[in-house]
């Protein structure tokens, strides 16, 4: 291959490499650490995905319905917690313990989750030091 061609390839990898990057994001790029918010709603959905996991939860207050977006730390950290991909199922009752998207949207970045049972678990990003799991969490 002539030189050219190889600084070309160099390139074309690169720019494939910073895209990736790109699609990633910081909690702060995304949510409020300052606007805490508690849904306490049914499981519709449990993606265990990388590079976040997500819940969609059918939310009912004042006789509506709204489907939240909840965004969970990504499938590694998850399984480090004790999380699997049937850690939650469709119709789970849960309450969400997390802070809203700064872009207004019914999303948000979960924290805390309680499960039907009464357990608490770890799900996400530590915003602030209340939030950061004092033990390692069992969401099995």
């Amino acid at each position: 291959m002539r030189p050219n061609a190889w600084g070309l390839l160099a390139a074309f990898f690169i720019l494939l490499m910073g895209r990736a990057a790109l699609a990633h994001h910081s909690f702060a790029a995304e949510f409020d650490g300052q606007r805490p918010v508690t849904l306490k709603g049914v499981v519709v959905k449990w993606e265990m995905i990388n590079p976040h996991g997500w819940i969609t939860l059918d939310v009912t207050a004042e006789g509506k319905t709204t489907q939240w977006m909840i965004e969970t730390s990504n499938p590694n950290g998850l399984m480090r917690l004790g999380w699997t991909k049937n850690s939650l199922k469709t119709g789970d009752e849960i309450t969400v313990d997390g802070y809203l998207a700064k872009d207004g949207s019914s999303t948000a970045n979960a924290s805390r989750i309680t499960l039907a049972d009464g357990r608490k678990v770890f799900a996400g990003s530590a915003a602030t030091a209340q939030d950061a799991p004092s033990t390692t969490s069992d969401a099995k």
